[in-house]
């Protein structure tokens, strides 16, 4: 009788507390994950699923210290004792923030990174760095400079650096939060691809219905540090709190209509169309240097007090390109952007500050005070608000955000979600006259970010407000104008439900339609608008 073969990770008991935090992360942790399986691992932004990874892949206690008990085996292996060498052979690991991922100058070299690390020949890596890139319809980028490629396409990147390496866990920690819809359904594929090939893959993911569209085998629902949920796809559906997870939208209405729950549906403003417009983009070209393409190819926008605008796009449309030409980050190769009738050539950022307020797409650009607290105050005070306003502005915007019991806290020892909600607090504070934002919902759960949109949109102070984001629902739910990048082009503008019924078209723009979308569609004669699912509940 031959002895059984270890299991590639199995996690017993496991707790840890960080040094900085008066409460453990996370409690009394037991998993296991066989060959061939995906695991989804979801739960509300700061519940313990981060720290969770760090231990597995040996972050914890290598990177970030604090008590641990219990155990986790590799191929029946502790981690107590080994390296994150050692451990990095067995388990690849794709962080929830690419920027801090990405060391190479050139997207090959980024991907070959680990191999060469290995000591492989530069002709045993190129084949397996090929392998990865094609995997993720990325070969065409092998040759571009990392600094220029978009959050989406730094996602993939550091994701085929990953895959390169070919370990045999693969850790994933929110994949698909930069991807734009169809890139996010090419990279679940490849996941279920490499499981079925034999390669155990667990998913860190705020976007459950995504994820469960692959199969996982097993689902797991953190709370506060503790598993509360561990089995099958089926079995979730009623298992969690459907406003705390983002299910299927027939899933959630269902739910909702037995059980209703208090939900966001916002009171979304009316456009004023004769107003002057606060942004004008007026035949905008850029070229980030002589001997590169264009990645704006004539962008024509005008934004206007009541709008809230969604800017929608695939991966390395331009989407982050033209926000930024507002604030005056980027400067137009050609064309004029205006801001309150200035021409953005003419004003500093310092000064289009007082009108835009910026969230960067990756917290980790924007964060660098000791506390929470400090933060929120920096903005204010530079733009001189008295001590009360200040004050002021920094507990609404931390209470916009549910954090309030963080403002003491660094915000660089907070989840990735939660520094995001840092970050689009920072900029709440300033109260500027248009407030936008890059990917706002990255690494937030349902809830949070229904929340804070809601919350936004009917505070006043804002003129207008615009957000990228690669969420359909979001656009559908929040927006009354929505403005469609391809290739560095608008190809469309308009009302939500006037731009997004055309399915052809949205898979052409690499935008997949939505079950929240198709339900909302198919409600239409009875609705007249676009709802939230908790909203259509009533309507079936």
């Amino acid at each position: 009788m031959t002895d059984a073969v270890p299991l590639p990770l199995v996690v017993k008991d496991l707790s840890f507390q960080y040094h900085t935090r008066s409460t453990p992360a996370i409690q009394n942790i037991h998993l296991t994950l066989e060959p061939g399986q995906i695991m989804l691992l979801a739960g509300s932004s700061g519940c313990g699923k981060t720290t969770l990874m760090r231990c597995i892949n040996g972050l914890i206690p290598h990177s970030y210290t604090g008590e641990m008990t219990g155990d986790v085996l590799i191929h029946g292996q502790s981690v107590h004792g080994m390296g994150l060498s050692q451990i990095s052979t067995h388990i690849g690991t794709l962080l929830q923030d690419p920027e801090r991922q990405i060391l190479g100058t050139y997207v090959l070299n980024e991907v070959c990174f680990g191999l060469e690390s290995q000591g492989m020949s530069y002709m045993e890596m190129l084949p397996k760095a090929y392998k990865a890139l094609e995997r993720l319809h990325i070969l065409h980028l092998k040759d571009k400079e990392t600094f220029f490629t978009s959050g989406g396409e730094k996602q993939k990147v550091a994701l085929a650096g990953v895959l390169a390496m070919e370990p045999d866990i693969l850790l994933l920690d929110e994949p698909l939060a930069s991807l734009d819809p169809a890139s996010a359904h090419e990279a679940l594929l490849a996941f279920r691809e490499l499981a079925d090939e034999g390669l155990s893959v667990m998913i860190v993911e705020h976007r459950v219905e995504d994820v469960l569209a692959i199969h996982p085998e097993k689902v797991l629902y953190m709370d506060d540090g503790k598993i509360i949920y561990n089995g099958d796809a089926a079995g979730v559906m009623d298992a969690v709190d459907y406003s705390r997870i983002k299910l299927p939208a027939p899933v959630i209405a269902r739910r909702a209509k037995s059980h209703p729950a208090p939900h966001f549906q916002p009171t979304v403003p009316k456009i004023d169309p004769q107003s002057q417009p606060l942004v004008s983009f007026q035949n905008v070209r850029f070229q980030y240097k002589e001997d590169t393409p264009e990645v704006l190819h004539g962008i024509n926008l005008d934004i206007r007090a009541g709008e809230v605008i969604a800017i929608l796009g695939h991966n390395g449309c331009g989407k982050t390109t033209t926000v930024k030409h507002a604030l005056g980050l980027l400067k137009p190769t050609s064309g004029k952007v205006l801001l309150e009738g200035v021409d953005s050539k003419k004003s500093t950022v310092a000064t289009s500050a007082k009108t835009i307020g910026y969230v960067f797409q990756s917290p980790s650009q924007m964060l660098f005070a000791a506390t929470v607290r400090e933060e929120l105050a920096y903005g204010p005070k530079n733009l001189k608000f008295s001590p009360q306003q200040v004050e002021d502005n920094v507990n609404w915007a931390i209470e916009t955000v549910h954090l309030e019991e963080e403002l003491p806290t660094p915000p660089l020892a907070l989840s990735f979600g939660q520094q995001k909600r840092v970050s689009i607090a920072s900029v709440l504070s300033m109260r500027s006259r248009v407030l936008m934002m890059d990917e706002p919902t990255a690494g937030q759960d349902y809830w949070n970010y229904q929340s804070f949109m809601s919350t936004i949109l009917q505070t006043p102070g804002f003129d207008a407000i615009v957000f990228i984001t690669h969420d359909l629902d979001l656009a559908l739910i929040f927006a009354n104008r929505v403005v469609v990048l391809y290739g560095g082009e608008i190809v469309a503008d308009g009302h939500p439900q006037d731009i997004l019924q055309d399915e052809e078209k949205l898979n052409k723009w690499r935008l997949l339609p939505t079950s929240l979308l198709k339900l909302n569609q198919q409600l239409w004669p009875k609705t007249g608008q676009y709802l939230c699912a908790e909203a259509l509940s009533q309507f079936i």
